[in-house]
């Protein structure tokens, strides 16, 4: 089984930027397709951003288009998020997820593995 762990969350201010990473524990890592979600408490997990194997293939939600990258270092087996002009609706706990599957999805049922999230606090 892959092992995921996100790192990298934190407090920041309306505005500013931050960058997750999710390390895995597979040497096959470049052959998942690897997504972001987030979770903000009593609400559902919703979906963030996705890229597929090579990496040349992304998909974001509409809420983070134009404000989060998502990338990969397959020589690393680790996952990014890079977060710009954070808002106050962006505080949730991330979660990064691997899939199996050849393209990116955005339901939490395409995703094989998860890991145990990493808090993002946005202050205004």
């Amino acid at each position: 089984q892959v092992q995921l762990a996100e790192s990298g969350g934190g407090l920041v201010q309306a505005g500013g930027s931050l960058r997750l990473s999710c390390a895995a524990s597979e040497r096959t890592f470049s052959r998942y397709t690897m997504g972001w979600f987030r979770q903000d408490p009593g609400k559902e997990r919703e979906f963030v951003a996705a890229i597929s194997w090579i990496g040349g293939s992304t998909n974001y939600a509409d809420s983070v288009k134009g404000r989060f990258t998502i990338s990969r270092d397959n020589a690393k087996n680790t996952l990014y998020l890079q977060m710009n002009s954070l808002k106050p609706e962006d505080a949730a706990v991330y979660y990064c997820a691997a899939s199996r599957m050849t393209y990116s999805g955005t339901g939490t049922d395409y995703y094989d593995y998860w890991g145990q999230g990493t808090q993002v606090t946005v202050s205004s």
